[in-house]
């Protein structure tokens, strides 16, 4: 026995030794000698216009379905009735304060009447202030020449948001309540949450067709999982000792649930339904590219023909609405409860009617019956003057800044991005395809690799490696530049009060936009290139990569920093000595959400020349006979963001232990 311990000693020794950076260094060395000997061969590449066996056969389901969808039962008599019940709902409530309806040439409830309960709602559940903000986006939305466009994504965002709260909190209420639905739910949220919101729209369009019901039940899907989530969290952040203590008084399960659990957890159900609205506002924007009417179909339209005016106009409604929605439901759940000093809760009531109500439902009538109180006065010269002043902007900008943004984008276009992808797509299938998967079981352990190593085998069975190492080139330059500049920021607002309190609220306004309209300004500097999508997604993400990182060097113990300064360490040696490394945590999670964001944008990008995935998807939406290449499209973002999150998470949790 003493014998087999001495020799594998030195073998334990040398683990210790070996590092994971120095292992995987080693794997990216090997790469490269590789590379070199067998670069183009079995790349895999496929032409823009060809297609493989799976993409046929995709064609050919869609065809089928669509041939069938009126006789075949299960269209029959479930998904199309679920599409007609959407579809219902979504004609209902863009009949009251958006599209035409009963021979009306209004719809019920026209801009005044909408601007006036917008104040009253605003009033009843926030403050003066959050009214003032609301009733001024609203206006603004028609002083814009974009009110019926507004009306439409308001209408399909709260349809959305009505099916997602009627599903998610009561999921997340069984979820709050049972460990066992919780851990069966968790894996399919973390799923959902992951994905990019391009990949639902091609297979969700495949059973429900484009339009407005198929935007509002993608939407569903991707809106739910923050009321499940949330809604969970808050029922079981409520203190033992108080459901212990109904207990004891007789309460049965459901009055501890409606006396107890429910009214404690309110405020964090209000912030699960804010953030329910702001997916669903993200979502209903991207589902332009399936026919959704509303504000983003004007910006899909704008940026396929590079209008950066009409483009930069509707964009900036979507920002002022998203602002104004957050801040409404934000008010709400401030305002829910508040604390009296002798620890008892007052709940905050507003009359339901009075002289707000009363002014309201007069605004509502006038709008209802008169015609010049339903049709926004005006012919939106504000907008006509912020589309001429961006075109004008852009003018400038490509004219004096050329030599600066096309340095800055060739610079990383030819010192980065061109070098990596070449890499990627000129190395072999199967040389890239290990490489991934011994980087994942590095980095993450035998699970991350195993799962690398599945994704791997799909992603050549969906027939677009190429494309799919293209955008994965994108998205790891993206998220290189994201990290360093979360690092710089998010170490200066860890390190200072001070500079954490002026940044940290744009970064939550910047965190509340769609991703779409990030895309605007980018365009209007840089073209329709990859560099476009790549700059729009390092600022995407770039906001919640720096919050983790500021909280993960602040939380760094003071007693050993203290120590380290003591030490005769400089503030150098103490940020790159003590605190990274101390944060080591933080720094991987903030990778991973990194990545997750940035891959969206950057899929998001085939709309602005990024080519690739992106350019797979939405030419499969426009092009039927390329439809099975836009789900195989799909399916490999989907692998990609699967791989990605797997391999982050692992080493995430291998990290903190």
């Amino acid at each position: 026995m003493a014998a087999v311990a001495d020799a594998t000693a030195p073998v334990a020794t040398l683990r210790k030794k070996v590092s994971r950076p120095v292992v995987v260094a080693a794997i990216v060395v090997v790469w490269l000698v590789l590379f070199a000997a067998l670069r183009g061969r079995q790349t895999l590449t496929l032409a823009a216009a060809d297609l493989t066996g799976l993409h046929r056969w995709l064609n050919d389901v869609n065809d089928s379905i669509g041939a069938n969808r009126n006789s075949n039962p299960v269209f029959l008599y479930f998904f199309n009735e679920i599409r007609l019940v959407i579809d219902n709902l979504v004609t209902f409530v863009q009949s009251v304060i958006s599209q035409p309806t009963g021979g009306r040439p209004v719809p019920q409830i026209g801009w005044l009447g909408v601007v006036g309960i917008t104040g009253y709602v605003s009033w009843a559940v926030g403050n003066w202030r959050v009214a003032l903000l609301a009733v001024a986006g609203f206006t603004f939305f028609g002083l814009q020449g974009l009110w019926q466009e507004s009306m439409d994504t308001l209408a399909l965002t709260l349809s959305a948001v009505l099916v997602a709260l009627l599903i998610g909190i009561p999921l997340g209420v069984w979820a709050g309540l049972s460990d066992r639905v919780n851990r069966i739910m968790t894996p399919f949220l973390d799923f959902m949450q992951t994905m990019p919101t391009f990949v639902y729209l091609a297979p969700l369009t495949l059973i429900f067709l484009i339009g407005g019901a198929s935007a509002v039940i993608t939407t569903v899907i991707y809106a739910a999982p923050p009321a499940i989530r949330i809604t969970a969290y808050a029922i079981r952040s409520v203190p033992e000792t108080t459901v212990e203590a109904a207990d004891s008084l007789g309460a049965t399960r459901a009055q501890q649930l409606v006396k107890v659990l429910l009214p404690m957890s309110k405020r964090t159900v209000v912030v699960g339904v804010n953030q329910t609205i702001m997916a669903a506002l993200a979502m209903v924007t991207i589902a332009a590219l399936i026919d959704a009417p509303g504000l983003g179909k004007t910006v899909v339209q704008a940026l396929q023909s590079l209008d950066v005016g009409t483009a930069f106009n509707a964009g900036l409604a979507i920002v002022v609405m998203a602002i104004v929605l957050d801040r409404v439901t934000t008010a709400a759940a401030v305002r829910t409860e508040t604390r009296r000093t002798d620890g008892r809760f007052l709940k905050w009531r507003r009359p339901l009617l009075g002289a707000g109500g009363v002014a309201a439902a007069v605004l509502v009538y006038l709008s209802h019956t008169y015609v010049w109180a339903a049709e926004f006065p005006g012919d939106g010269t504000v907008g006509s003057h912020i589309a001429s002043a961006a075109d004008t902007t852009s003018t400038w900008l490509q004219d004096h800044l050329y030599g600066l943004t096309n340095a800055l984008r060739d610079a990383v276009t030819n010192g980065l991005l061109n070098p990596f992808q070449t890499l990627l797509t000129d190395s072999p299938w199967w040389l890239v395809g290990a490489v991934l998967v011994a980087l994942g079981a590095v980095l993450g352990g035998w699970r991350a690799g195993v799962t690398a190593a599945v994704c791997v085998g799909l992603l050549v069975g969906t027939g677009l490696w190429s494309d799919s190492m293209t955008t994965l080139a994108s998205t790891v330059v993206a998220t290189i530049l994201t990290m360093l500049a979360g690092v710089v920021v998010g170490v200066w607002m860890g390190r200072s009060t001070l500079a954490d309190r002026l940044i940290r609220p744009t970064l939550d306004a910047a965190q509340v936009m769609p991703p779409f309209v990030y895309l605007v300004p980018f365009l209007a500097l840089f073209g329709a290139t990859r560099f476009t999508a790549i700059i729009a997604g390092v600022v995407y993400a770039a906001p919640v990569a720096i919050k983790i990182i500021a909280d993960g060097v602040r939380n760094v113990s003071e007693s050993t920093v203290e120590a380290a300064t003591s030490a005769g360490c400089n503030t150098w040696q103490i940020i790159t000595k003590v605190q990274l490394p101390m944060a080591r945590g933080a720094l991987t999670l903030a990778t991973n959400q990194g990545l997750i964001y940035v891959l969206s944008m950057v899929v998001l990008g085939g709309l602005v020349g990024a080519g690739a995935l992106g350019y797979d998807v939405v030419a499969g939406f426009s092009q039927s006979e390329l439809y099975g290449k836009g789900l195989a499209a799909g399916l490999a973002i989907v692998l990609l963001g699967v791989m990605f999150d797997r391999i982050t998470q692992a080493a995430a949790r291998r990290t903190r232990a």
